[in-house]
């Protein structure tokens, strides 16, 4: 007996209903892009692994799948290498190219690439799938999609107020209330840890503060404490562990706490452009707030940084992210390119969405009628107007088979289809339609005229 066949841990079939509320989510990101002036661009789903490999740290490198050399992969192996299994060594001699591990450094190195050719600034959209060899877990896959929008070649903080703006729009229109926007800035955690006496203890100190909401202020202290950060540098950051009111008053607290360090000052300014512009120009559903414990990509920010949480009624871990970006090509040679992008995360998205049943009906409806099948003549007159019907923009389709009537309609009732049409030989005569409600049980004759309007 066969054996059944499986796929891989982390990757996933996805049923006509699942792909489309998928696609309907990304039309909406799309749109939106567009309507915020992003163009699109595509790269291959495997780059060189040199593009690559070095870009996300040790832990990101780990994670990166390798594509083996195509062939006698192991003519070229280091014979000492394979013997004594240094399979780390090994790799580069083996596998030239790997899947990409997110759109970003591929992003990177299409704008070093075509330089020549894109009018700065450029912004882009990208919506592909990446691959990654983590650990499966709920919104976690090995093989997802990501939705990134990038702005390069401008330092305007106006480019962050739009994609707050971006993000508010997006999910306004999935239906998403209560969305928070967290807000922070990576000069304003470098000022903290600079008038605190912890400048070298940048990454343990943000580290530290970032699992506030999850091990409290006792056990963020602990860790510190552990990391090396002086009892004293501790209660002079206090402030940070009750830090609420408005955004501007946290601000106001922000310039007091970092009043003597010239860069924490800078990322203050720019948090307050930022924040009184959305603020002022308003925004429809989702809530903007400055989260000063809010420490994604620290070796990779260097402005503004973004995360969104889903509403609060979700358990579910932040379902977008990105910030600014000084150096973003520097890594292929081209410097001085700063940036700014943000990125949806579409499979937390479709989760949260699907939690809360805010997917519209009619996203998965199928086909609007079945026209059944009685044989060849009122086959290829049933054809006729199909054919018609489709040039009006109208799913409907023909059962392919003349089987008993009975399966027909069972067909159409499993696919929840919610008409048939009946064709039979008074119909032809009469040049007319039995189009039957499959949810009342309903049936009238009709024109083609009367069809279309029916189904439209």
């Amino acid at each position: 007996m066969a054996q059944k066949p499986s796929i891989p841990k982390g990757t996933r079939d996805f049923s006509p209903a699942e792909v489309a509320k998928r696609q309907y989510i990304i039309s909406i990101i799309k749109s939106n892009f567009e309507k915020f002036g992003f163009q699109p661009i595509e790269t291959p789903s495997f780059e060189n692994s040199e593009t690559l490999m070095g870009k996300y740290g040790e832990e990101g490198d780990r994670l990166i799948f390798k594509i083996l050399n195509s062939g006698d992969y192991l003519a070229k192996a280091d014979a000492s290498l394979l013997q004594n299994k240094e399979s780390n060594k090994l790799t580069s001699s083996i596998s030239e190219k790997a899947l990409r591990y997110d759109l970003t450094v591929p992003f990177a190195r299409y704008v070093v690439q075509h330089q020549s050719e894109i009018e700065f600034p450029f912004k882009r959209y990208q919506i592909q799938p990446v691959w990654r060899a983590d650990r499966p877990q709920k919104g976690r896959f090995r093989e997802f999609f990501q939705c990134d929008a990038d702005v390069v070649g401008s330092k305007s903080l106006w480019q962050e107020v739009e994609l707050v703006q971006l993000y508010d729009s997006v999910f306004s229109e999935l239906g998403l209330e209560g969305v928070t926007i967290k807000i922070n800035n990576r000069k304003i955690l470098s000022g903290i840890a600079e008038v605190i006496g912890a400048k070298d203890k940048l990454i343990d100190f943000t580290v530290a503060l970032d699992k506030l909401d999850k091990i409290g202020e006792d056990g963020v202290k602990k860790e510190m404490i552990e990391k090396g950060i002086s009892e004293s540098a501790i209660e002079k950051v206090q402030p940070l562990f009750n830090f609420t009111g408005t955004i501007s008053e946290k601000i106001r607290q922000l310039s007091a706490l970092l009043a003597a360090s010239e860069e924490g000052m800078k990322g203050v300014e720019e948090l307050r452009f930022i924040c009184d512009n959305v603020v002022n120009l308003g925004l429809n559903k989702a809530i903007l707030d400055l989260d000063v414990t809010l420490a994604r990509g620290l070796n990779y920010y260097t402005g503004a940084i973004f995360e969104v949480a889903p509403p609060k009624m979700v358990a579910m871990g932040s379902i977008g992210g990105g910030g600014r970006y000084d150096d973003l090509t520097g890594i292929f040679g081209l410097t001085a390119m700063s940036g700014v992008g943000i990125s949806f995360g579409l499979d937390r998205i479709y989760l949260v969405i699907e939690e809360l049943n805010l997917f519209p009906e009619t996203v998965t409806s199928t086909s609007k009628a079945l026209f059944i099948n009685y044989g060849e003549k009122e086959a290829f007159y049933s054809m006729k107007a199909i054919t018609k019907l489709r040039s009006f923009g109208i799913k409907v389709e023909l059962y392919p088979d003349n089987v008993k009537v009975g399966k027909q309609f069972q067909h159409a009732d499993k696919r929840g289809i919610p008409f048939a049409v009946i064709v039979g030989e008074t119909e032809m005569n009469e040049g007319k339609f039995a189009l039957k409600n499959l949810i009342s049980g309903e049936q009238v004759l009709i024109d083609f005229e009367g069809l279309k309007a029916a189904l439209l």
